[in-house]
C-alpha cells in the first residue's frame, strides 16, 4: 500500500489524539456495579452490531462492481436500501413497541445476516433483495436498540443521570473506534489475505450472530408504552402544523435534509471517484481514514460548542461552505490536471487531491451532527422533538409515493398516441395505392 495513505491516516490520527487530550477531564461520576454490568453488555452488543454494519460500507460499490454492474445499475441498488429504509422506518418503531424491543433486535441481526448471504449471488434479482432486507435492518438498527436501552435502564430503576455515560460510550465505540477497526480489518481480509469482496460481509455476519447469541441469552424483553402510541395520521398532522408555523423548524428540516441528501450521495460516488479507471485502492483502509476524520470534526465540534462568543448559526455556515468547496475537487481536478486512461495501477494524483478533499467533507460531516443536535434542542419544541424518527421517514416516504404515482401518470400520458397522430395515419393509409 502507498505511503500516502499511511501519512493521510497518521496525521489525522495525531490531530484527534492531541485534541482529546487537551479536554478537560470532568468529574468521573460515581454508579453502581450492577450498573457497570448493564451498560458493558450492551456496549458489547452494540458494538458487535455496529462492525456488523461498518464492515460492509466499504465494499458494497466495490462488490458490484466485480459483479460487472455500471454505475447506473448500481444506483438502482442504492436506492433500493435507502428507499427501503424510508419505507419500513414508518413502522418498525411501532411494531417494535407491540411486539418488543429484544425480538426486534434479534430480528435486525437475522435480517442484516441475510442481506449478507445475498452478497455472494451475482444474480441482480439477489442483490436487490439483499438491499431490501440491509434497509430494514439499517431501520431497526437506529431504533429498536436504542428504545431497549432507555426502557430497561428505567425499569430497573438506574439514576437517569447514567444513561448519558451509556449513550456518550456507545457514540464513541460503535461510531467512531469500531468504525475504523472495521474498516482497517476488512482491508486486511480483501487487500492483505486475497479472500475477496464478499469476505468482510462473511465477518460482519459472523459479528452479527455473536451479537445476537448474547442478546438471546442476556437480554430480557421489553415493551413500549400502549398509551404513548399515537397513530401516524396524527403525528403526520402535528408535524406539519408545527413546520407551517414555524419558519425556524422548516428551516432546520430543510438544512438537515439537504446536508444529508449530500452526504448519502458521497457514500454511493466515493468508490469511483477515487478509482476512474479501475485503480487498485484500499478501500477499507480509506473508509477507516473517512471515520478518522470524522472522529476529528467531532472533537472540533465539541470545542467549538464550549465556546460561549460562538453561536453554532454561525460556524455552521462555514462547515456547509468548507463542505461545498470539499465536494467541488472532482470537478477542478478534471480542469487542473489531465485525466489518464490507463487502466489499473496505482491511485492517481487527481484521485490524491480528491482524497483530502473528501477527508475534509468527513470532518465537516464529524462537526455537522451534534451541532444539527444542538440547533434541534433550541428551536424545535419537545413535543414535536419528541417525535419518532419513523415520522420523518414516513413523511419522505409518503413524498416518494406521490412522486411514484405522478411518474406512472406521465408514463401512461406519454405512451398515449395522439389523436393527430392516429388521423394523419388514417389519411396516409387511404392515400396509398393498391397494389392488384
Amino acid at each position: 500500500m502507498e505511503v500516502f495513505y499511511y501519512m493521510v491516516f497518521g496525521v489525522l490520527a495525531a490531530v484527534v489524539a492531541a485534541l482529546e487530550l487537551s479536554k478537560s477531564n470532568k468529574d468521573r461520576i460515581n454508579t453502581s456495579s450492577a450498573f457497570n454490568s448493564f451498560k458493558n453488555n450492551y456496549l458489547l452488543v452494540y458494538s458487535l452490531m455496529m462492525a456488523g454494519d461498518w464492515l460492509q460500507g466499504p465494499y458494497v460499490y466495490y462488490l458490484y462492481s466485480t459483479y460487472g454492474y455500471g454505475k447506473g445499475e448500481i444506483g438502482q441498488l442504492f436506492i433500493a436500501g435507502f428507499g427501503s429504509s424510508m419505507l419500513f422506518g414508518t413502522i418498525v418503531g411501532s411494531l417494535a413497541d407491540k411486539q418488543g424491543r429484544k425480538r426486534a433486535c434479534v430480528t435486525y441481526c437475522i435480517t442484516y445476516i441475510l442481506s449478507c448471504i445475498t452478497k455472494h449471488s451475482p444474480q441482480y434479482k439477489v442483490l436487490m433483495l439483499g438491499r431490501v432486507l440491509g434497509g430494514i435492518a439499517t431501520s431497526l438498527l437506529f431504533s429498536a436498540f436504542e428504545s431497549w436501552l432507555v426502557a430497561e435502564h428505567n425499569k430497573r430503576g438506574f439514576d437517569q443521570q447514567w444513561l448519558s455515560l451509556t449513550f456518550s460510550k456507545a457514540i464513541f465505540l460503535g461510531n467512531g473506534l469500531v468504525a475504523i477497526v472495521s474498516g482497517l480489518f476488512g482491508n486486511v481480509l480483501v487487500d492483505t489475505l486475497s479472500l475477496g469482496p464478499v469476505a468482510p460481509f462473511d465477518a460482519a455476519s459472523c459479528f452479527l450472530a455473536i451479537g445476537m447469541a448474547i442478546i438471546l441469552s442476556t437480554w430480557t424483553e421489553n415493551f413500549g408504552d400502549p398509551s404513548e402510541n399515537k397513530d401516524l395520521l396524527t403525528q403526520f398532522r402535528g408535524a406539519a402544523v408545527a413546520i407551517a408555523s414555524d419558519e425556524k423548524i422548516a428551516l432546520l428540516g430543510a438544512i438537515q435534509s439537504l446536508f444529508e441528501g449530500s452526504m448519502y450521495t458521497f457514500v454511493f460516488l466515493w468508490t469511483p471517484a477515487l478509482s476512474p479507471n479501475d485503480e487498485e485502492i484500499p478501500h477499507g483502509f480509506i473508509f477507516a481514514t473517512f471515520m478518522l476524520s470524522s472522529m476529528l470534526g467531532s472533537s472540533l465540534a465539541s470545542k467549538l460548542m464550549a465556546r460561549a462568543s460562538l453561536r453554532v448559526e454561525g460556524y455552521m455556515q462555514i462547515v456547509f461552505a468548507v463542505s461545498a468547496a470539499a465536494l467541488m475537487l472532482p470537478i477542478l481536478t478534471t480542469f487542473i490536471v489531465s485525466p489518464t486512461k490507463e487502466k489499473g495501477g496505482g491511485i492517481s494524483f487527481s484521485g490524491s487531491i480528491q482524497l483530502l478533499g473528501f477527508c475534509t467533507f468527513e470532518s465537516c460531516v464529524g462537526i455537522f451532527w451534534p451541532s444539527i443536535m444542538k440547533m434541534r434542542s433550541q428551536y424545535i419544541p419537545e413535543e414535536v422533538d419528541a417525535f419518532p424518527i419513523t415520522v420523518m421517514f414516513g413523511m419522505c416516504s409518503i413524498f416518494l409515493m406521490v412522486a411514484c404515482i405522478l411518474q406512472r401518470r406521465l408514463m401512461v400520458i406519454a405512451e398515449k398516441p395522439k389523436a393527430g397522430e392516429w388521423q394523419m395515419k388514417e389519411r396516409e393509409t387511404e392515400s396509398e395505392p393498391l397494389n392488384i
